[in-house]
């Protein structure tokens, strides 16, 4: 028979969320084992990884950006000199400006607290040649891209030499738990955590929660000039770990759960992108990727409503990047010191889907 392993936690899953919990369970001395099989990373791995405090059509501060961001600069900066990798790259965003009224808007938006902190520069004229910027735009700060294959083949790295992963498919049948503690196979913990993506809807302990599956599509891209600076209007364009290679993206085809990529998608992401740049570009490369998002688009976590011991950390969505670090520390604090959970991301506010489904 084989020797039982204990270890204080098993993960089950390694894109993004298991990455950044791996981590936050290691700096606290904990033992643990991760179970992935990498190519089941669908999200993470095609994600261009951008943390972008002010988003949306409407520009407004990112949700919790001036705790967020703070910390996972922090958080980026401590897991490269861990994992003696260099995966994380703070850059300026510049976002051209749509006409003279948005230019208005934000000269008065960039004074006022809470926005102001990430405003780097307005401009008022053009700033860039290799844009389409006749009415200038914002440079924003405590923005950048972290190369989220790197960080996740440098966190593999780090789990194999400590012997801390599987790459065995985890049979859920194989799972035996108590209220004292969770088996599987050989090994012994104290709880389970799921991380699963969107494979949490194969999942009968959580297949209840409302994550569902927001397909995205990139396209990989050569430029003739290199930018100094990230450009985001429309489309986002993003350097990648190729020298002269940026990612463009994303869309966004919530109703499209094709595998697969699409004509029209690619007809979306060059149409916006040749509104943003000048230069001419080749297509190297068009991917696709499923985020796993919630209807009120933030993450989940917590345990299963009756087994305490089964937990979860889930629903990152199309902001993995920066919600990753802050929140897989405060499920670590829940576990170890049975901190509060935040009500806005805790498992509990989809307890009635759960008390519905029992009935």
């Amino acid at each position: 028979m084989p020797i039982e392993k204990s270890v204080d936690h098993i993960v089950v899953g390694q894109g993004l969320a298991g990455s950044c919990l791996a981590l936050q369970l290691i700096k606290r001395k904990k033992k643990i084992i991760v179970f992935d099989i990498p190519e089941n990373n669908k999200a993470s791995a095609v994600a261009a990884g951008l943390f972008n405090p002010i988003t949306g059509k409407r520009l407004t501060r990112s949700w919790k950006a001036d705790i967020l961001f703070r910390y996972l600069f922090e958080f980026y900066k401590e897991a490269e000199v861990l994992l003696r990798s260099n995966f994380f790259h703070p850059m300026p965003i510049y976002r051209p400006f749509i006409s003279v009224e948005e230019q208005n808007e934000w000269m008065s938006l960039s004074a006022t607290d809470g926005i102001k902190e990430f405003i780097e520069k307005v401009f008022t004229q053009s700033h860039f040649n290799k844009v389409h910027d006749p009415h200038g735009g914002i440079m924003t700060t405590q923005s950048g891209f972290l190369n989220v294959n790197s960080f996740m083949a440098a966190v593999h790295a780090f789990l194999e030499n400590t012997d801390s992963i599987s790459t065995k498919v985890f049979d859920l049948a194989r799972l035996n738990f108590s209220d004292e503690m969770v088996g599987y196979e050989n090994i012994r913990a104290s709880s389970i955590i799921f991380c699963e993506g969107l494979g949490v809807s194969k999942n009968p302990f959580f297949s209840w929660l409302p994550i569902r599956a927001l397909k995205g599509e990139t396209l990989t891209i050569s430029l003739e000039e290199k930018p100094e600076v990230i450009f985001n209007r429309g489309v986002y364009l993003v350097p990648t770990q190729s020298d002269n290679l940026y990612t463009v993206g994303a869309t966004y085809q919530p109703n499209d759960l094709k595998e697969d990529v699409s004509g029209g998608a690619k007809t979306e992401l060059e149409e916006k992108l040749k509104a943003l740049v000048k230069s001419s570009y080749k297509i190297h490369h068009q991917n696709w990727g499923m985020r796993p998002t919630t209807p009120d688009r933030r993450p989940v976590l917590g345990s299963h409503p009756i087994h305490k011991n089964i937990l979860i950390f889930n629903g990152l969505g199309t902001k993995g990047v920066s919600l990753a670090p802050y929140f897989s520390q405060g499920l670590c604090e829940w576990i170890e010191h049975k901190s509060e959970i935040q009500s806005e991301v805790n498992i509990q506010r989809f307890k009635a889907l759960y008390s519905n489904l029992s009935q």
